[in-house]
C-alpha cells in the first residue's frame, strides 16, 4: 500500500485530456474550483484545435484555447492530467501517453483504463512494468477510477464492510438501461445487442468477463485479507419481444435486448465476491432479472453479521451546467465517474510516486464543492 501525504494548499495546475462526455464535465468543474487551476486542454480532432475549451464543454467560453500538441501541454508543467480519452483502442493508445506524462513528472488521474483500478492485477504485465518504471523515473503517480469500475463494486463495498463482524459473501450489481449509448461497434459487435442469440459477442468469449472485473474482485478480496483462487463467469441474454428505437439504431424484435453477466471470485471453494451487470435496452425486457432504481443504479449486498444492503443511484437535475448537452439515463453516473478522479487530484498529487488504487488514498473529500462555497 502506498501512503498518501497531505494535499497542498496551493491550487493544482491541471490539464484535461479530451473534451468528450467525461472530459467536458471535468473542464466545467475544474474551472469552477478555487483549489484547481485549468491550464490546458488536449483534443484529438484537428477541427477542435484552437477552440475555446468551455465552448466545447457546454457552450460557455472560459478563455482557454485547446491544443492537439502533447508536448505543448507538458511544457506547461501541470501537476496533474485528467485523462478522459475513449475509444475501442483506449489501452493501446493510452499507455504510451501515460508513460510520457509520468516520465515528465506529471501525475495522471484517468477514467480511460478501467482495469487499472487495481494496478496489481493489470495485464499485460509489460505495460504495467512500463508504467511503474515511468512513475519511478518522473516521481509521479497514476490513479484510475470511475463509478463502476472504480467505486460501486470495489471501494463502496469496502466502506460498507467497515460495519461487518463477519462476511460470507459480497455481491455487487450494476443494473441499468444502455438505450442512450450510441456506439454500434461496442453495443452490437462487442456486447451483441440487436443480434440474434446465435451471434457470439466478444463479451461472451471465455475469459472476457473475468478479464474486465477480476481486478475489482481481487482488490476487495486483498483488502479483506483473503485469496481468490479463481474467477468464474456466467453470461446470459434475453430477447426483446418488440422493436426498439435506441441510440445505437433499430433493435428488431427477437434479437438481444438485455444482458446479464457475472464475474465470481472463489475463496475456499465458495462464491465470495461477485460482480453482476444487468443491462437492458428497455425496462420491460427480461422482467424476471434483478432491477434497480430508475434507469441506472448500483447495489451492494453483504451477507454476514450483519447483513448489509445498499443501493446507490445518481441523478442529474441540470445536465447543461455539468457539461452534458442533454439528459440521458446515465447522466448522473457520468458526473460521478468524472468526479471520482477530479476530486482525487489533490490527494494523488500528494501521494508517494507509483500506481495507486483507491485503498492507497485517504477519503478524497471534495473541498469547495458546496454551491456558493
Amino acid at each position: 500500500m502506498i501512503n498518501a501525504g497531505t494535499p497542498s494548499a496551493a491550487p493544482h495546475r491541471v490539464v484535461v485530456w479530451s473534451t468528450g462526455g467525461i472530459g467536458s464535465i471535468a473542464i466545467r468543474t475544474i474551472d469552477a474550483r478555487p483549489d484547481l487551476d485549468l491550464v490546458g486542454v488536449w483534443v484529438h480532432s484537428p477541427d477542435k484545435v484552437g477552440k475555446d475549451a468551455g465552448e466545447l464543454a457546454n457552450g460557455e467560453p472560459i478563455g482557454l484555447a485547446t491544443t492537439g500538441d502533447a508536448d505543448e501541454l507538458i511544457a506547461l508543467r501541470p501537476d496533474c492530467v485528467v485523462y478522459a480519452a475513449s475509444g475501442p483502442e483506449r489501452d493501446a493508445l493510452a499507455i504510451p501517453d501515460y508513460v510520457k506524462l509520468l516520465s515528465a513528472g506529471i501525475n495522471v488521474v484517468t477514467t480511460s483504463t478501467t482495469r487499472l483500478v487495481n494496478p496489481q492485477a493489470y495485464e499485460p504485465a509489460e505495460w504495467r512494468d512500463q508504467l511503474v518504471t515511468a512513475a519511478k523515473e518522473g516521481q509521479a503517480s497514476l490513479y484510475a477510477s470511475g463509478i463502476e469500475p472504480g467505486f460501486a463494486a470495489d471501494y463502496l463495498p469496502l466502506v460498507l464492510a467497515t460495519q461487518s463482524s463477519s462476511i460470507e459473501k459480497i455481491h455487487c450489481f450494476e443494473m441499468g438501461l444502455y438505450d442512450d449509448y450510441g456506439v454500434p461497434d461496442i453495443m452490437s459487435d462487442a456486447l451483441g445487442f440487436g443480434r440474434p442469440l446465435e451471434y457470439e459477442p466478444w463479451i461472451g468469449f471465455p475469459g472476457a468477463i473475468a478479464g474486465e472485473w477480476q481486478g475489482q474482485i481481487r482488490l476487495v478480496a486483498d483488502a479483506l485479507g483473503v485469496e481468490v483462487q479463481e474467477v468464474r463467469e456466467t453470461f446470459d441474454r434475453a430477447v426483446t419481444d418488440r422493436t426498439l428505437e435506441v441510440a445505437m439504431g433499430t433493435v428488431e424484435a427477437g434479437t438481444c435486448g438485455a444482458l446479464r453477466m457475472q464475474a465470481i471470485g472463489i475463496v475456499d471453494g465458495r462464491e465470495a465476491v461477485v460482480i453482476e451487470h444487468v443491462t437492458r435496452l428497455a425496462h420491460d425486457v427480461a422482467p424476471d432479472w434483478p432491477r434497480g432504481i430508475g434507469d441506472l443504479s448500483y447495489r451492494v449486498q453483504i451477507t454476514g453479521d450483519p447483513d448489509i444492503d445498499c443501493t446507490l443511484a445518481s441523478t442529474l437535475r441540470d445536465p447543461v451546467r455539468a457539461g452534458i448537452p442533454e439528459m440521458t439515463s446515465g447522466a448522473g453516473a457520468m458526473v460521478s465517474t468524472a468526479m471520482r478522479v477530479v476530486n482525487a487530484i489533490p490527494y494523488v498529487a500528494a501521494a508517494h510516486p507509483g500506481l495507486l488504487s483507491s485503498v492507497d488514498l485517504p477519503l478524497t473529500i471534495p473541498r469547495h464543492s458546496f454551491a456558493g462555497g
